[in-house]
């Protein structure tokens, strides 16, 4: 059985780096539509949300999910290496959406102003300073960020910044 589908290709917008290319199409059922992007967001795996409280984590995946729930116009988001199924809240339109897919990997936006050097080391130091041993000795509160990387690892670091701040 064959059906007759409709395709809006968007252009692509100049990014630094490689360009993000999506397509558009309807996938056949009424509320639902299709994002085909030229880059995988999940390697071979699916990755599927029902609300923006399941995206969690830094993945594009469910970094693209919690944008699209925010726009307010979306009940469900499935992700397939570089296709996004959205299921759209029934009465809403899709004309926002194809622009959050396509900003999901720019991250240089013309009239920004890059942070200078000072800005990018007072975020580093702070960290730094934050993990360092009280005065008792004992162990540093951890950070939900640190709490997720092995404490072999996590001591390396610790010590390799060490040695480069002694320098």
């Amino acid at each position: 059985m064959w059906c007759l589908v409709k395709v809006k290709v968007l252009t692509s917008l100049p990014r630094v780096g490689q360009p993000v290319d999506v397509k558009q199409t309807t996938a056949g059922v009424a509320g639902r539509i299709r994002f085909e992007l030229n880059r995988t967001l999940t390697g071979q795996g699916h990755e599927k949300f029902t609300s923006a409280s399941q995206a969690i984590g830094p993945r594009p995946a469910a970094e693209l999910a919690r944008r699209l729930f925010n726009s307010g116009a979306v009940l469900g988001v499935h992700v397939f290496a570089n296709i996004v199924t959205v299921d759209l809240v029934p009465g809403s339109r899709d004309s926002d959406l194809a622009q959050i897919v396509t900003d999901l990997h720019q991250y240089w936006k013309p009239g920004m102003k890059p942070p200078t050097v000072e800005e990018l080391m007072a975020q580093v130091a702070a960290p730094a300073a934050a993990a360092a041993p009280s005065a008792d000795g004992s162990a540093p509160e951890l950070s939900a960020a640190e709490k997720l990387i092995p404490a072999h690892l996590l001591e390396r670091s610790r010590n390799a910044r060490k040695k480069a701040e002694s320098k």
